[in-house]
């Protein structure tokens, strides 16, 4: 019941405590009213600041003018009743209104002016420096475009104000003008302390994020372009008040080659259609958000579905559409008012951007949207080199695919992918009418070829089953032309195309299946795959490539001459080796023991053949897959020597041939087995090879995912983080591109990746990757341990970053899903005592108390000492923070039940580290009883701490040195006790020093000095 006026002040203090959204506006909308039923000038004068308050970071703005003149009445009557704080938002807020009112276009301009007069007026009349003034005059020219320098110059000259806005909010609006003057590096050199975090507030530097985006892009600062994205949307995300930022991070994804990524932002944020309490903001929003709509439509995808105002189905021509009229009018609006027509060349200016990258940047965080989007690069990537020309003779074309086919050059695709076109656009006619029909063959053989190259797409996107059965398909083509020798070749292939997806890796081996040539058998991704069991991988049928060999020789001795092409009987020996080379794979035990005699000879021997074969001739492409494969059984079985000089003299053999199209896959290979080998450095300059080299010539089917994911390791092995951080975010969004089957691949990369992030204390960037992997965790069962992993960093992450609410929900989705494990149970103890410690520190103690229960009697089970006398212990910091020596009794009891569970697990596992669990016991016990003003015993528990870390040797002198610290302050300061302290902490400098702990050293050398004064 709000019938008093306190009950109302303590209504106001806990709607000052929600979060910003309709929730909060709503309620300081109804304590208006309740305030106004008292005659309390103080009460309602804060009534009507916190619903000004709510207006402004709820995305409405334009009604924070009229609230505000209510309160100017009631200052201008009796301000005697506004408090310190009261009086001192007063005057803050003319700011606000100044800023609603200019971008609101239905305020006449000569209105905004007026109010500034006012504001002027009023600062004078009180006393106030007019710097505040000076910036608002400069943020109105800015918006018209009119005496803009001038007016930047009058008010960056003049000297801060206890009215100015923050130093954050300054270097933004100071670093934006350097922006639109065209000037991106002086813009990030001024932005720097707000992008680094140094200067903050509560909107910044996440709407610097958002805002500095396209200048990091611009000037190849993409590491940071990339974290300024992943930190500044999470606090952006679904705010209204922050529509534009919103707007700005969906425009770096349009500009960066992330359209779906641009695509998912817009259907989490659709709701802010609805927001029109702030029209600049909402302009800025829209044009946002049509830089994408519009690059989607001029790639020709206006059909496609996605997310617009709610309540009707949009495409993106129908949103397209809706977004040029809406913004359109919105800014004629703001100019008509204006009379200039800088707000209308801004949108223009902005809606002629065009992607800054020529390839996607990679964000590191998954985007589920527009499937279709994601399978492919936005921005086809262009190779480094001169593409091989398309014949327009019809003929022409086809036989310089074969020609390109044989020698396995990735420009075969296109140009077959040309001739599927033209038959199916041209039909029978251009193959019969073709001036050179005796060498192009029939029809049928010309689609049976194209059966072929569909099969190699489907291996290339690993669809294995669709691969083979296109491959029996086109066998059946074959035979049904009489060309029994490329029939023979097509069912081979398919024989091995089903093993291919039980392969470790990424399926790279695939190309041993198919027909392209790049064949290299690198099926080792670096763990990179989900990896089968040997006793779940589908068996090679023995059977049928033996009788498929048996007829490949009874072919090539064919009376009337060879009915088999040396290639097609290439083909069937390769297929032996590399069902051999998979077999082997499955049943290699761990290096040094040797592989089973069986599967090792059929390998050596199928191998041995393949190549003498191939040898004979003069096949060098074939040659080189068959080095491949026994470099690639070297490295496995901890041969490294062998393999890269096997790999080396690959990668010198193609180069010779003047094939280097096949080298991208041999230096992979290479790469990887220096990477086994400890050589990372190494390691880094020959994957980068590789993947310049599969660029350079466009392989698509190349393991690229893979390969960035060897990089990402060697490049951290080695402390480049930087380096590494690139190569796991562009491993994790090829991962993307491969579809559902490569999920899990995508998820593993981005938990490595966030490890990376964490460790590298970018905390906010690597909760944006978690949540991004969790966004599928709606699939996984019980016991998916991936996702658990996830969700434990994740609320970890959340309680680093001070989110302790959503990372408590994080550890409560946590416990759930452990609740189907049958193993690992002690995790269960572990989850439950950080779930306490978050719930506590968001001050939701109820719930607190009832996790820390879970956790002791958790612990009685599956004991995880460390967590759980951790939490008890921050209880008992908690307790005495918000209750002083009210909460003494009760810390008392909660370190009483860490005692507790130390003893017991000292009685089970007598080595374990008790000095530390008995030293920190002391140390807090210490600081409640100093809380409370019982220094003695609080020193004594301090000697205590002590004591107990000389148990723990050089590991402990760290915490030994705070606990002197403390004892030291409390003393000194509390017991008056100087010389003694003084010389408590002399004793401890000298130890410090002695252990190499400078900062240590450093922190009790200046208390001692701070006592003697």
């Amino acid at each position: 019941m709000l019938d008093t006026i306190d009950a109302v002040m303590a209504a106001l203090r806990d709607n000052d405590a929600r979060p910003y959204g309709r929730q909060r506006t709503v309620t300081a909308e109804e304590l208006v009213d309740a305030a106004d039923q008292f005659d309390d000038t103080g009460l309602r004068a804060m009534a009507l600041l916190e619903l000004m308050e709510a207006y402004e970071y709820d995305g409405e703005r334009s009604k924070a003018p009229v609230v505000f003149a209510r309160v100017l009445r009631l200052w201008d009557t009796d301000p005697g009743s506004f408090g310190e704080w009261a009086t001192q938002q007063v005057f803050w807020r003319f700011k606000w209104v100044a800023t609603s009112l200019l971008g609101t276009p239905d305020v006449p301009l000569a209105s905004v002016r007026r109010w500034h007069g006012e504001m002027r007026d009023r600062y004078r009349a009180a006393g106030h420096g007019l710097q505040p003034y000076y910036a608002q005059r400069f943020h109105l020219a800015a918006h018209i475009g009119e005496d803009v320098q001038d007016a930047y110059e009058l008010w960056a000259a003049r000297p801060r104000t206890e009215l100015s806005d923050c130093h954050a909010c300054e270097v933004r609006a100071a670093a934006s003008h350097l922006v639109r003057q065209g000037d991106d590096a002086a813009a990030l050199a001024a932005w720097r302390p707000v992008l680094s975090g140094e200067s903050t507030c509560a909107e910044e530097p996440h709407v610097s994020h958002a805002q500095a985006l396209l200048p990091l892009l611009r000037q190849g600062r993409l590491d940071e372009a990339r974290s300024s994205h992943l930190v500044g949307y999470r606090f952006a995300r679904g705010k209204s008040g922050l529509a534009r930022s919103v707007g700005q991070h969906i425009e770096f994804c349009a500009l960066s080659g992330n359209e779906p990524r641009g695509l998912e932002i817009l259907a989490e944020n659709r709701d802010l259609f609805g927001v029109t309490g702030d029209p600049s903001g909402r302009l800025d929003f829209l044009t946002g958000v049509e830089v994408l709509i519009a690059g989607l439509e001029r790639a020709g995808h206006g059909a496609l579905t996605v997310s617009g105002p709610p309540g009707t189905s949009w495409t993106v021509d129908t949103l397209l559409a809706h977004l040029r009229t809406e913004a359109d009018a919105l800014a004629a609006r703001f100019d008509a008012r204006n009379g200039t027509p800088a707000v209308g060349t801004r949108r223009r200016d902005r809606l002629a951007r065009r992607p800054l990258l020529a390839e996607p940047l990679a964000l590191g965080v998954r985007a589920a949207a527009a499937p279709e989007l994601a399978a492919v690069p936005v921005v086809p990537a262009v190779p480094v080199r001169e593409a091989e020309p398309e014949p327009d003779d019809f003929a022409a074309l086809v036989l310089r695919a074969r020609e390109l086919q044989l020698l396995g050059h990735p420009d075969a695709d296109r140009l077959w992918r040309r001739i599927g076109e033209r038959l199916t656009a041209e039909g029978e006619a251009v193959v019969t009418g073709a001036a050179d029909a005796d060498r192009l063959g029939t029809v049928g053989q010309l689609r049976a070829e194209l059966a072929e190259r569909r099969a190699h797409a489907a291996l290339d996107r690993e669809d294995w089953e669709e691969g083979a059965a296109e491959l029996r398909g086109a066998g059946d083509l074959f035979e049904r032309e009489g060309l029994a020798g490329r029939a023979l070749a097509a069912r081979t292939r398919a024989l091995v195309a089903v093993l291919v997806g039980d392969d470790s890796g990424d399926g790279s081996g695939n190309d041993s299946a198919d027909d392209s040539g790049n064949d290299s058998g690198n099926d080792s991704g670096d763990g990179s795959g989900d990896g089968n069991a040997a006793g779940t991988a589908r068996a090679v049928d023995w059977a049928a490539l033996d009788a498929a060999l048996a007829r490949a020789e009874e072919l090539a001795a064919a009376p009337g001459g060879p009915a088999l092409a040396d290639d097609d009987y290439l083909v069937v020996l390769q297929c032996r080796a590399y069902a051999a080379h998979h077999e082997l794979v499955l049943a290699l035990p761990e290096p040094p023991e040797e592989p089973p005699a069986e599967q090792a000879g059929r390998f050596a021997l199928a191998v041995a053949a393949y190549r003498e074969a191939a040898a004979a001739r003069g096949s060098v492409r074939r040659l080189t897959v068959a080095r491949q494969y026994a470099a690639d059984v070297a490295a496995r079985q901890g041969r490294i020597t062998e393999a890269a000089e096997e790999l080396r003299t690959v990668i010198a053999e193609l180069e010779e041939a003047g094939q280097p199209w096949h080298t991208p896959r041999a230096y992979g290979l290479l790469g990887q087995a220096l990477l086994q080998n400890g050589e990372q450095a190494e390691a880094v300059e020959v994957l980068h090879r590789a993947l310049a080299a599969a660029a350079r010539w466009a392989d698509e089917s190349y393991p690229f995912a893979a390969t960035y994911l060897m990089a990402g390791h060697a490049s951290a092995h080695l402390g480049d983080t930087g380096a590494a951080i690139r190569a796991l975010s562009e491993a994790a969004g090829r991962f993307d591109r491969k579809g559902p089957a490569a999920a899990g691949d995508a998820a593993r990369t981005r938990l490595q990746l966030a490890d990376l992030l964490s460790g590298a204390d970018r905390t906010a960037d690597a909760v944006a990757v978690l949540e991004s992997v969790l966004a599928d965790a709606a699939a996984a069962g019980p016991e998916d341990r991936l996702f658990a992993q996830a969700r434990l960093d994740l609320a970890r992450g959340l309680y680093t970053l001070d989110e302790y609410r959503d990372a408590a929900e994080e550890y409560l989705r946590l416990a759930t899903l452990l609740e189907g494990w049958t193993e690992d149970l002690h995790l269960r103890t572990m989850v439950a005592a950080e779930a306490a410690v978050a719930l506590a520190l968001a001050d939701r103690w109820e719930a607190a108390h009832a996790a820390r229960s879970r956790a002791l009697a958790a612990q009685e089970q599956w004991p995880q000492t460390g967590p759980v006398s951790a939490m008890l212990r921050q209880f008992a910091r908690l307790v005495v923070q918000r209750e002083g020596a009210d909460g003494l009794e009760q810390a008392l009891a909660r370190l009483a039940e860490a005692d507790a569970v130390r003893e017991r697990a000292e009685r089970v596992e007598p080595d374990a580290d008790a000095w530390y669990l008995r030293a920190s016991v002391h140390y807090e016990r210490a600081r409640a009883y100093a809380v409370a003003d019982r220094y003695e015993e609080a020193l004594t528990e301090a000697d205590l701490a002590i004591t107990a870390y000389e148990a723990g040797g050089e590991r402990a002198e760290t915490p030994r040195a705070e606990a002197v610290r403390l004892a030291a302050l409390i003393e000194g300061t509390d017991l008056g006790r100087t010389s003694a302290a003084r010389a408590r902490l002399a004793a401890a400098v000298e130890r410090c020093r002695k252990y190499g702990l400078e900062e240590a050293a450093e922190i009790l050398a200046d208390l001692r000095e701070r006592l003697a004064d």
